[in-house]
């Protein structure tokens, strides 16, 4: 399992000051803890870590020389700055289910060539008991052709027993449309008056 190193932070310290000297801030909750552990982390930690994992990843997370079992649940980010702005986790019980999300990957989509590729969603929301917890949902879709298309319910996640499956079984996953080469007709349409 992954281990982020993490400080608490001092809450009289603003965000943007933080952030500026190189830290993402975040917060770990849950119900075991009496409150909630405001936390900072370094930038190229967070960004190493984003690199393995992302939303529903679970790790152990090193507050001041303190392991968590812990759960991420969000992960802020500013587009616009490629920048980290927070992170926010759950600290996992053995006999506590959490809500998580696994991350759908798509496997061999450059062998499909009789159709276009249609990844409808990126990820599957279920609830599950820590030691239970799927992060990736890998699907090899080199076999599919026009016509076809994949199920949450076709999954194993979906038939694993220890799951509650919060997405719904009949949402598609992924299709396989036919191509259409045809032109759009505003195009034509321009191109002559162009010309005249």
């Amino acid at each position: 399992m992954n281990t982020l190193k993490a400080e608490k932070r001092d809450m009289a310290t603003k965000a943007k000051k933080l952030r500026r000297e190189g830290y993402v801030t975040g917060v770990v909750f849950g119900k075991k803890l009496p409150e909630s552990i405001p936390v900072k982390i370094a930038v190229k930690d967070a960004e190493q870590f984003l690199k393995k994992g992302g939303k529903g990843t679970q790790l152990m997370l090193d507050v001041d020389g303190e392991s968590m079992d812990v759960l991420l649940k969000e992960v802020d980010y500013n587009s616009m700055k490629h920048q980290i702005m927070e992170m926010d986790f759950q600290a996992l019980v053995s006999d506590e289910k959490v809500h998580s999300v696994a991350e759908i990957v798509l496997h061999n989509h450059e062998m499909v060539i009789s159709g276009v590729l249609q990844q409808q969603m990126e990820e599957i929301s279920y609830r599950a008991y820590p030691a239970d917890l799927v992060e990736k949902v890998e699907i090899d879709v080199s076999t599919l052709k026009v016509g076809d298309s994949i199920k949450v319910k076709d999954l194993d996640i979906a038939k694993n027993d220890k799951i509650d499956l919060l997405t719904d079984p009949e949402s598609t996953i992924v299709t396989v449309t036919e191509v259409h080469n045809s032109v759009p007709e505003e195009e034509t349409t321009e191109e002559t008056s162009e010309e005249a």
